[in-house]
């Protein structure tokens, strides 16, 4: 790596607005390091590909402020950037349809934060037209993924559309509830968790360290059928299997899972996913958890989303979003509006804050 970064004529950083700026300083660093020149980033080309309107580095416990100054725009290095902007949203242009137009602009009013809200109750009114309203979980499950029990062993079919919700407990509700309806048996994995500090030990026992449902982190009992949709939460042969990929499962060993790619560049190819340690970093203590990297994803949470493309895609709303941008990035994975399904409690969507940041 030390070589490429030496070598290389440009650098191209996709989604860098979920990036915090101290990510974007250690680059400039390492690159002035590694190629011996004193200027901005080591006399490299680096582009970076981003939408401010989209979710900002996530900050554990953060307020709004925290987020803005964690951006890549309050970084030293902003002002030396050239701002190049593009206007059209291709996954709404590629659609060709009659409402592609009005579908753009009404998500750019989302994304600016110029929806109308209600000041006493925190809720914006979404547009008639904007998207389909489901009554209930069970309807959104099946407009999402209609006849799953026979459909969820087509890898197109399954690679096109998913659900998403804006917290884990949701998303785990749902995702329980759908595979509950594959007509296959279940392969339950059990996780070994471990203080990393052993004078710790008697502090953290293991029942406690099983108990832990972290963000980003695969849960200690992790129960899968064969043809089920999994996500990826951790890069283990970049770039075939990186953080976010999505697969199907194909065969389930002891210590080792099959299964297939169901997008992006290497979408057909069978690989092979074994048991990993992973250790979270947003605790006060170390524990290291072994099991597989993966966690089910007929649903996924809205910043998982972020970068990914639907032909149909339902949004559960029961819990709003709670950070800037969150809403924006969930309704513009597809491209017209009769491929959203939403599900909320009420038909005007609440937020527990203002979402959108002035940036």
């Amino acid at each position: 790596m030390g070589k490429v970064l030496q070598t290389c004529q440009i650098i191209i950083w996709d989604e860098c607005t979920m990036s915090h700026k101290k990510a974007l300083e250690a680059l400039d660093r390492t690159l002035r390091d590694f190629r011996g020149n004193r200027r901005i980033f080591g006399g490299a080309l680096l582009l970076l590909s981003g939408d401010f309107r989209q979710t900002l580095p996530i900050i554990p416990r953060s307020t709004p402020a925290d987020e803005l100054h964690a951006c890549l725009k309050s970084s030293v290095l902003w002002r030396h950037l050239q701002k190049l902007t593009l206007k059209t949203n291709m996954r709404v242009q590629l659609q060709r349809h009659a409402s592609a137009g009005n579908f753009a602009n009404q998500l750019m009013d989302i994304g600016n934060g110029r929806m109308e809200m209600d000041e006493s109750t925190q809720c914006i009114t979404l547009p008639a037209n904007f998207c389909k309203i489901t009554e209930s979980i069970d309807e959104l499950v099946q407009k999402v993924f209609p006849n799953i029990a026979q459909n969820y062993k087509n890898h197109q079919w399954l690679s096109t559309r998913a659900i998403l919700a804006a917290k884990n407990i949701d998303v785990n509700t749902i995702n329980f509830t759908i595979q509950h309806g594959i007509p296959s048996e279940t392969t339950t994995y059990k996780s070994i968790d471990t203080v990393e500090n052993q004078d710790e030990v008697v502090n953290y026992p293991t029942e406690f360290l099983n108990s832990l449902d972290l963000p980003g982190m695969p849960p200690h009992v992790l129960t899968l059928k064969i043809g089920v949709p999994i996500i990826l939460l951790r890069n283990i042969n970049p770039p075939r299997l990186c953080n976010g990929t999505r697969l199907s499962v194909k065969k389930m060993m002891n210590n080792v899972i099959e299964a297939t790619i169901l997008t992006g560049k290497f979408k057909g190819e069978d690989v092979l996913l074994p048991r990993i340690p992973m250790i979270p970093t947003d605790m006060p203590f170390e524990f290291k958890r072994l099991q597989f990297p993966v966690r089910l994803a007929f649903t996924i949470t809205i910043n998982k989303a972020q970068g990914q493309s639907l032909q149909v895609c339902g949004l559960n709303l029961e819990n709003p979003c709670f950070s800037h941008g969150q809403l924006y990035v969930a309704c513009s994975r597809v491209g017209k509006p009769s491929d959203l399904r939403t599900r909320w409690k009420n038909k005007k969507y609440c937020v527990s804050h203002s979402t959108s940041i002035n940036i």
